[in-house]
Formats: C-alpha cells, structure tokens, sequence
C-alpha cells in the first residue's frame, strides 16, 4: 500500500490513543456511543485502505525511491492497527461500566431524549432523583408576568399644532351671542391637549389684563396703509393677542355698528393682522411661525382670511404649510354687498370669481362666505344636524349648492361649555344676595333659594310653587323671541312669571318693555347682563328657546348643567342637544316641537307646566338627568383636533 498508507495509520493512531476516556461526560457512555465509536474508526480503517488501493503507481521511467516495507509487513501493520483499535473499545467500555456502576445508571436502558424546558405551574419543586450525588435545590417558579400596559399616547405620538383662531369676538372681552363663548372656551381645552393656540381679536375697549407688546405694523387696506398693533394676554395657556387700531376703538360695545364699508374695513384689517400674527408677535419669548400652523376662521367676518392665506401668500411661496379652517356659527349671516365693491379688497383677479353669486332672491352679488367656504381646507359647523340643514334649501341661505360642492370636507362638531364658568358648584355670580351654589346632589335647595332671590330682586312675588320660565338670548328674529309675544296671553293666564333678557331689533325690545308692562308676573331686561344671565339660568325651573334656526345653541346647555329644563324648537343643534321626555319610560331632558309656530310651542309648553305641577317627581327626574350630562368641551376639542389635523395633510 506504499508509505502514504503508513503515514496515515500513525496519524490516525496518534489521534485516537490521545484522549482521556475518564473525562468522558455521561451522555457519551451508553453503548450508543461506544457503537458509533466503532463505526467512526472502521470508517477511517476503511478509508485508509481505499486510498492505499487507489494510490497510483509510478510512472516507467522515473526515479524509484527507497524500496518500501515488503508486503508481508504490511499486513502486519493494519493487523496490528486493528488490534490496537479494538482495544482502545474495549478501555473505554471498562471505562463505561466503572464510571456507571458508580452513578447508579442503567447501562441498557435507552437514553432520554432532552425535553423542551417547561414552567413548572405551581411552586413545587421537582422530586429529587435517588441518592443524588449532590443535593439539588428546588428550581423556582418564575414569578407571573405582569398584564400588559395600555400604551399611553404621548404628545410626540400626536401631531401638535400652532393653532391661531381669529373672530371679531372672544369672551369675556367682548361679546354679542354665542360665538364669542366659543371662542374664549374652545381654545382654552386646545391648549389643554398639548398644542400651542392662540386667538386673534380686536381691541374694542382698552382692556387691563392685555399689555401693549410694542410690535406695530403695517398692512395695505381698502386701498391705503394703516398702522396697527397688536395687545397681548396670556391666560390659561392660550395667547389672546387683541389688534389695535382705532376704528375697533370707536364702536366700542356696539361691534357691528357703522356702515356696511365700515363693517367691511375691520374685517379686512382683522383678517390681514391675524395671519401675520404668527410671524411677528412674540409670545413667551418666541413667535408662532409657519410649522404646522393652522388659523380658525369664524362666520363671515373673518371669512376672507383663507382667501388672503392662498392668494397673498401660498401662491407666492410663503407659509406654505398653513392651513385654514372654516367653522360656520350662523350662515344667515354671509357678507354680502355689490360685486363692484370687491376691489376693496386686493382680491387678485383670478380669485374674483370665488365671491360671485347670484341666487332668486338676492340677484348677483359678492358673497365673502362664499369665497371662504371655497378656500377652506376644511369647513366645520357647530352641530350634526346644522351641518345637513345648512346644505338644503331651506337652511342653506343661498349657500347650500356650495355646501354641497364642499361636503367633502364639511363636518359637524356640538359646541361644549366651559364647567369652570358656567357650573353651579362654582359660580360666583351665587355668591351674594341669597343665592346659593349647588350640585346635582343638593339642586333642589340650591335652586329654590336662587328662585326666591331672582324674584327679590326682580320684583316678583316670591312664590316656591310659581313656574318660573325664563328667556335670555338675541332679539332677532331667528331667535323666535315674537312666538313668545303670540302666546303671551295664554301664558299669563297660566299663572306663571316669565324673565326676558336681551337686546337687539328695536321693534322687538318695544315688545318685550310692552310685555312688562301688561303683567306684573312679567319682567324684561332690555340689554346684556352676564350676571343676570347666570342667575336667571340657575333660579329658572324653564327655558324658553323658540328659535327658528339654531345652529347649536348654548343657553340650552347651560339650562341642563344647572338643572333648568329647556323647552325648544327641534332644529339645528337643539334637536342634537335635547332628547325629548317620554313619560311611559321616565327619559328625555327636555321637551321639544317640530314646527316653529306658536300653536306647536304653546301645546309643547303646556306639557312642560302640567308635568311641573302633577307630576312633579318625573320633572325632577328631567332636572337629574339634565345635570348629568356631559356637556363640557373636552369631547368636542377632541373632535376639532382631529379635523386641525386632517386639514394639516390636506394639500
């Protein structure tokens, strides 16, 4: 087999004499083991003597080499190999059979296979195996993972906003109705959320808690530049930056006083001041900027603001990543004037058209709504059931073919109420002349001494049994303040006393002061009292609200957080607010009518004070069922952050 075959027999014996059969581990001493030993080395015996056999033979011609070891040798050899493997078997079978015989196993009993490693279930050690070598100590149950946490949304999970809301009025400062509590609430549970907002307003009187911040500027309006700044107070995390100029200054209380030009004028300036706002004024130390910036425009006086943001600006490369949002509080209410009066307002020309409108009755004419609902990367009205009316005929003002054009991005949001305002635990209007604050569990005292003060003060019998009805809002005639004047006869004759609190038409606060005068269980105040507001709110045991359209409502929430139970016209966000009482299943909290005429209001009326004065415990029931419920304005921030957000990604 020539010297190749010699050279791997002693390697091969080299390394197979080399090992130390006593260290050995258990496993490897089962006769499994010593028969795949076997087999291992009768495999390498057999490849040495195939690479023996198959070993090629010189070439004629070549040197030959030293004469190797004659065959006889050979065969000596590979006897002599398998001598010496069978005996290194046999050593470590010995080996097997002493190390064995001292652990006490059973040589002939087929190996284990390993099992997976299983959590014990309970915390009982595993019996220990017989005569062990070493104590074993009992393996610990791991301890139950704890429940999984519910992820907590952070504010890096949510997008968070530089939110700039503009209105041509904001409470307390200055207000007419229920826009201006909006726009003193809303932004206040915003900023609660995590974003920083800010709320652009004019300065109609010179407030005390607004300091000067020394930043003017100027702007180009109907045609000449005006110089204005800008007045700043921070208060429960939100930036009221008040614009000062002096025609704000000059109408004073009376915010939509002047002429239409003069009305169109502050509106322009409101609009232009409110998107530079962000770049210029420093809040805290810093401004606004562009960066996920999103302004909040408000009915038709600061409806040109998304017109200017697209036309004056993003057309021109600048705050590119601002958006606008519409949000419609009154759509009667639209702008409208002569179209020639448009050039006003530095529209450019390929935008002119978006304020054109011609409909039956109005004929063509400039419409700033219009051109806002057009503009606007999203629209939002202040209740569900507005937002369908305001796309039909009959509720739309002319608009409801644009609302329609526009559903796409139109939403319903119900307004909410701020609780740290209007909150009978915690107003401080029912701090003195005996009033008395109080909770749902305690309504029942707290408003018999707020009902005996109103009358006190008012001047009316003072009666615990008298229903007192109360109505406190605008004297238009959206308001349906005249179907109170069309059942006024039925009603006195119906022993109660009836509180009217508000200002507006002429002819009408004729008719209210007319009303007081026929009967003395009447009493009007003409004007706006916030105070008397409250008060009348929490001493009334009925509100009255007759709208013909009412696009949310607020007086009839405030009624329901101090238990007062409201009787209104089922339209716009009255239907969403109010659920109508069903005595066979003691629910509702509240009465409603369908029509708004007087016949339909007397009879829904009528129910009211019946169930007041039989069924007094089931008109309780309508007060507890009123104050529960959850009337804030956290769901609807909510709701108008995800809408901010949806117009921040719409192109």
């Amino acid at each position: 087999m020539g010297g190749l075959s010699t050279q791997m027999a002693r390697m091969f014996r080299s390394e197979t004499t080399c090992r130390n059969p006593c260290r050995i581990s258990i496993p490897t001493l089962s006769p499994h083991f010593a028969r795949r030993v076997s087999i291992a080395h009768a495999s390498r015996y057999h490849t040495i003597v195939c690479a023996a056999a198959e070993e090629p033979k010189p070439k004629r011609g070549r040197k030959k080499k030293a004469a190797s070891k004659p065959a006889k040798a050979e065969g000596a050899d590979l006897k002599k190999l398998h001598e010496e493997l069978m005996q290194q078997i046999a050593d470590r079978k010995r080996a097997q059979a002493e190390l064995s015989g001292m652990l006490n196993v059973d040589r002939d009993a087929a190996p284990a296979m390993p099992k997976r490693p299983v959590a014990p279930p309970t915390a009982k050690a595993a019996p220990a195996p017989a005569a062990p070598p070493a104590p074993v100590a009992p393996v610990p149950t791991p301890a139950p993972a704890p429940p999984p946490e519910e992820p907590q949304e952070t504010e890096t999970d949510r997008d968070l906003l530089n939110i700039v809301f503009v209105a041509s009025e904001c409470a307390p400062w200055s207000k007419t109705g229920g826009l201006g509590d909006v726009v003193g609430a809303l932004p206040k549970f915003l900023a609660q959320r995590g974003h920083r907002v800010m709320v652009v307003a004019p300065r109609y009187k010179c407030y005390d808690d607004a300091w000067e911040t020394g930043v003017r500027h100027r702007v180009h309006v109907m045609g000449q530049d005006h110089e204005y700044g800008y007045h700043h107070a921070s208060i429960d995390g939100v930036d009221f930056v008040f614009v000062d100029h002096g025609q704000y200054l000059s109408v004073g209380d009376d915010i939509y006083g002047g002429s239409r030009q003069d009305i169109q004028f502050r509106c322009a300036l409101l609009c232009k001041a409110a998107l530079e706002a962000p770049k210029v004024v420093p809040c805290d130390g810093s401004v606004y900027g562009d960066d996920s910036l999103v302004f909040v425009a408000n009915d038709w006086h600061t409806a040109l603001l998304p017109v200017y943001l697209n036309a004056h600006y993003r057309d021109h490369g600048q705050m590119g990543f601002a958006r606008a949002v519409f949000v419609i509080h009154n759509i009667a209410h639209q702008g409208r004037a002569p179209m020639d009066e448009l050039s006003g307002f530095e529209i450019p020309d390929n935008y002119r058209e978006l304020f054109r409108l011609y409909d039956p009755i109005g004929g063509e004419h400039m419409n700033i709504m219009k051109a806002g609902l057009d503009q606007a990367h999203r629209v939002v009205a202040v209740s569900n059931g507005y937002a369908w009316e305001c796309q039909t005929q009959e509720g739309g003002w002319g608009l409801d073919g644009v609302i329609r054009e526009n559903n796409w991005k139109l939403r319903g949001v119900v307004n909410g109420i701020d609780i740290n305002d209007w909150n009978p635990a915690v107003d401080v209007h029912l701090e003195s002349d005996g009033y008395q604050k109080y909770s749902p569990s305690n309504f029942k005292e707290g408003k018999a001494a707020c009902k005996a003060a109103l009358q006190r003060e008012l001047g009316l019998p003072v009666d615990p049994n008298v229903p007192l009805l109360g109505f406190i809002g605008r004297l238009d005639y959206q308001k349906g303040v005249d179907l109170i004047a069309d059942i006024y006869p039925w009603l006195m004759s119906e022993n109660v006393q009836l509180v009217l609190l508000g200002s507006g038409r002429e002819d009408l606060e004729s008719m209210m002061r007319d009303m007081e005068n026929q009967n003395g269980n009447c009493k009007a105040w003409v004007g706006f009292s916030v105070r008397t507001a409250h008060r009348i709110t929490a001493a009334a045991d009925i509100l009255l609200m007759p709208s013909r359209f009412e696009p949310c409502g607020l007086n009839q929430l405030y009624a329901m957080e101090y238990g007062t139970v409201p009787v209104v016209h089922a339209v716009g966000g009255l239907r969403d607010t109010v659920t109508p009482f069903n005595p066979y299943e003691n629910s509702g909290t509240g009465w409603t009518f369908e029509c708004a005429d007087s016949g339909a209001f007397q009879r829904a009326l009528g129910d009211a004070l019946y169930t007041y004065r039989e069924h007094r415990g089931s008109f309780e029931g309508l007060q507890e069922r009123g104050m529960a419920c959850d009337l804030s304005w956290e769901k609807a921030a909510a709701e108008y952050e995800q809408i901010l957000i949806e117009a921040k990604y719409q192109w």
